[in-house]
């Protein structure tokens, strides 16, 4: 279906499209992957979620370990989401123990508000100047009313060194001049370039039911709150960096998997297939200039798909959805991803492998 909205496209958006086929060169090296009875939560009754997955990491290089960032299911009735922090040693991955130790987490994040009162889902965790931020989807008050309009909404949580703690600061609301009505807001992170501007990327899905890959500037100013409630900032600009290709239904932001660049910044996409309803994932290389944004460089083919056992089977087939990119080598990456919207899937991908295959689709 064609949008009613007409969203300035970035530069190099058409190439990339022409350049992508539905191959698949898959080059993550799969680790491993947490079962949800293997994790025990602090201080709550339950011994272990139902399901854990779409976990994001931050590395911690002093302790050699992955702060891990789940979304987790303590409910099946309606599938009311939270965020769970485990630590894992990095040498559990390495030497694959990751397949059978098991872990203690806590909950940081968990529905407390308007904005995510039915669940606080998939986050992605990354610095900015150095500051730990979280930015997951919310599902609103709205999510199960007959209201149509923001059902999801984007929300940011940011750690608090004196408080130890995340804390829920902002909430990302999309002006209705420029989006129209949206259902739902999601698959989003924050980027900081080295010239200081601060951009959104995120995956609105609009009332005509098109879904846009967007990125949009945001007032570097408007990310300071020191009160006590979350601060609605209007997302009033956007730039179309992707669109599906036929044969695909949507994409979505799954990462930053590359973040000190400069301006560049390499990301990873999921995207669901048109025909059998599979996620795959692919790569795109973008530049951020006074000018606009640009798309440098897209894979050609999909460098990731669904193909272990606990990736096909579970509560939602054929799916890989990375949330979390952190580099722990010269070379290598740890992507931690949701296998089947069960479990929470390990993988390693060699930086210099993927800028092969960002080669292969250069735009710029």
């Amino acid at each position: 279906m064609s949008s009613s909205t007409a969203f300035k496209k970035a530069l190099g958006c058409e190439e990339a499209s022409k350049l992508r086929t539905p191959e698949v060169n898959d080059i993550v090296y799969r680790f491993g992957v947490i079962s949800p009875n293997r994790i025990a939560i602090h201080d709550y009754p339950l011994s272990h979620p139902l399901a854990a997955f779409n976990g994001s990491v931050l590395y911690d290089s002093k302790n050699e370990t992955l702060d891990l960032y789940a979304r987790i299911i303590l409910g099946y009735y309606l599938y009311v989401s939270s965020i769970i922090r485990v630590q894992v040693p990095l040498d559990d991955l390495f030497s694959r123990f990751i397949d059978i130790n098991s872990y203690v987490g806590e909950v940081v994040i968990y529905p407390s508000m308007k904005y995510d009162i039915w669940g606080a889902e998939d986050p992605r965790v990354y610095k900015v100047n150095g500051t730990p931020y979280m930015t997951y989807t919310g599902r609103s008050i709205n999510y199960y009313s007959p209201v149509r309009e923001n059902r999801t909404l984007v929300v940011a949580a940011v750690y608090d060194d004196v408080l130890r703690s995340w804390v829920k600061r902002f909430v990302f609301m999309p002006s209705e001049k420029l989006f129209g009505g949206i259902i739902s807001n999601k698959d989003a992170f924050l980027h900081k370039t080295s010239e200081g501007r601060i951009y959104l990327l995120h995956r609105p899905h609009l009332l005509d039911d098109t879904f846009h890959l967007i990125a949009s500037e945001l007032d570097s100013k408007s990310l300071i709150n020191h009160g006590t409630k979350p601060k609605e900032i209007t997302i009033e600009s956007g730039v179309e960096v992707l669109e599906s290709a036929p044969f695909e239904t949507k994409l979505g932001w799954a990462t930053p998997i590359v973040n000190n660049r400069g301006n560049k910044l390499i990301a990873l996409v999921h995207a669901i297939d048109k025909d059998s309803v599979v996620y795959r994932v692919f790569a795109v290389e973008l530049a951020f200039e006074k000018d606009g944004v640009i798309v440098e460089a897209v894979t050609p083919k999909y460098i990731m798909e669904p193909k272990k056992p606990y990736e096909i089977l579970g509560d939602r087939p054929l799916t890989i959805f990375p949330c979390g990119a952190a580099r722990v080598g010269k070379d290598e990456v740890v992507v931690t991803y949701g296998a089947a919207d069960s479990m929470i899937g390990f993988g390693i991908i060699s930086l210099n492998t993927l800028m092969s295959e960002l080669d292969k689709g250069r735009i710029y």
